[in-house]
């Protein structure tokens, strides 16, 4: 596993909440891209789809895991009606790349929070973890899609 240690800046996020398990949040992304688009949000500099985890699945029983499903935009940026602005604090992280289906992430996710962390040394920091999907899934082959896991670490 490869994992690059980087110092990311602040980031925005218009977001909708999900709450339940972390692999079913995929209906929030089609209510966000719903509401996102009528708004015009993916057009904007800088727009990035992102997904924040709140909790710890090995602490907190899947029907109260906390997540968002987001879109990264400008400061200045208004924010539709429904939507809730998170922030991501600038800071260190870990991140690690993954290339393939969605469906396979928690794969990714197991091996770099189950070895990769416990292995480094690190600890995890505060603030949410989040993915950042870096292609477009509606225009690019389930086998390419590139999203990068981010964990803030100490």
């Amino acid at each position: 596993m490869n994992v690059d240690i980087k110092t990311l800046p602040a980031m925005r996020v218009a977001c909708l909440r999900h709450t339940g398990p972390y692999n079913q949040i995929n209906a929030t992304f089609g209510k966000l891209g719903e509401v996102a688009g009528r708004a015009g949000l993916f057009q904007l500099k800088g727009a990035m789809m992102v997904a924040l985890y709140h909790d710890d699945p090995e602490a907190t029983p899947a029907a109260e895991l906390r997540s968002d499903a987001g879109i990264v935009v400008p400061e200045d940026t208004k924010l539709p009606a429904g939507m809730t602005e998170q922030r991501i604090p600038a800071g260190t992280y870990a991140c690690t790349m993954h290339i393939g289906p969605y469906e396979r992430l928690g794969d990714t996710w197991m091996r770099f929070m189950g070895e990769w962390i416990p292995a480094s040394g690190r600890r995890i920091g505060g603030g949410p973890s989040f993915e950042l999907y870096l292609n477009d899934p509606r225009s690019t082959p389930p086998e390419q899609l590139k999203t990068e896991i981010c964990v803030p670490i100490e």
